[in-house]
């Protein structure tokens, strides 16, 4: 068996212990170390995965080759750019960076250096994502034309004890949520061509509903209504809506319409669920099972991409997926706010199937 890969991990708030727990199933990856600002917190968490607690400067003069970055959004370029500049390979959780010209400095000072960035969401190599995606493959219902995407709930503000980083510039239901969606429909589909649609702040101000800030008012930066229409290099066109300003509702998050019927997808933040599918007028059929990764595997790319070091291949969540999607991401609010349509400047190819275990 080739060495394990050595990763370190940087960040050990909520997200934490799903990575842990995934990572340590793996036996051709091992932890080397944990580090967060709350030096405390670090103790804890070093603990649980049984390795020592690290600053960031110790864990970047390491034995590390790969850095796990768990760190809020906002600070994503910032440890990004440490990262790759102390000479490791570098994967984050989603999105990529706060915007996108942040998101393309990390990948071009990678490229630069000849190291990898990979990124989070690696649901799309769970079995629901998967079983779309070979439906779609297998040219199930025909050729895709056109699809809707919804993400919709009343927001953060409503169960989150500190939500107000989901209402500022950078955030809002399209980069917290959405990046899921996007993700998927890239994955099943291919890269997005252009994009419009509205986007709207619904209530500029937003009281704390529950938990210890209960009462407080946010001020809103980010739009919380968005309604786009991705239309894709491949000619399908999906409209996607992302709010946090609605308390119910029946739609489905991911359906895709074909020449010869419909496709029904799971929910994009999870790794399992029930796809559907159904020809002309017939019966809804479901997707066949078996596949791994039902469960919440969260990290699943992050090995996929440490074996990649190894075995010389393409890793899946690759950074030309993630800097894609993050232009979506931003192009949304762009287009949104503007009413114009935004022809993207990047492109990425379908992440390759995933029919197995990775080990």
């Amino acid at each position: 068996m080739k060495q394990a890969v050595a990763i370190g991990i940087v960040g050990t708030g909520n997200i934490f212990p799903a990575y842990l727990k995934t990572l340590q199933r793996c036996p051709r990856v091992r932890i080397v170390g944990v580090a967060d600002a709350d030096a405390a917190l670090a103790q804890r968490r070093a603990q649980e995965a049984g390795v020592p607690a690290r600053t960031l400067d110790e864990l970047l003069a390491g034995e590390a080759e790969l850095i796990l970055n768990l760190t809020p959004p906002l600070a994503h370029h910032a440890v990004g750019l440490r990262v790759l500049e102390a000479g490791k390979h570098l994967f984050t959780e989603k999105p990529l960076a706060a915007n996108f010209a942040h998101g393309r400095a990390l990948v071009e000072a990678a490229r630069a250096r000849g190291l990898r960035i990979g990124c989070a969401p690696d649901t799309f190599l769970g079995a629901g994502a998967q079983a779309l995606r070979a439906l779609v493959d297998a040219g199930t219902v025909g050729t895709i034309r056109h699809g809707s995407g919804h993400f919709m709930v009343h927001g953060p503000d409503d169960w989150h004890p500190n939500p107000a980083f989901f209402y500022r510039a950078g955030a809002g239901p399209m980069l917290d949520i959405g990046v899921y969606h996007v993700t998927h429909l890239v994955h099943a589909l291919g890269p997005v061509r252009t994009l419009r649609g509205s986007a709207h702040v619904t209530h500029a101000r937003r009281p704390i509903r529950s938990g210890p800030n209960a009462g407080q008012v946010l001020e809103v930066e980010a739009p919380t209504h968005l309604v786009t229409l991705l239309g894709f290099a491949g000619g399908a066109e999906v409209a996607l809506t992302t709010s946090f300003d609605v308390w119910r509702h029946t739609h489905a998050p991911i359906e895709l319409y074909g020449d010869e019927g419909t496709l029904i997808g799971h929910d994009p933040n999870t790794f399992g669920g029930t796809v559907r599918w159904a020809v002309g007028r017939g019966p809804w059929q479901r997707a066949p099972g078996g596949r791994p990764y039902h469960q919440n595997s969260r990290g699943i790319g992050l090995i996929d991409m440490a074996l990649a070091l190894r075995e010389g291949r393409p890793h899946r969540c690759s950074e030309a997926l993630a800097l894609h999607v993050l232009e979506v991401l931003d192009g949304a609010v762009e287009a949104g706010r503007s009413g114009a349509t935004l022809t993207l400047t990047t492109t990425c190819e379908r992440p390759a199937p995933l029919a197995g275990r990775l080990f």
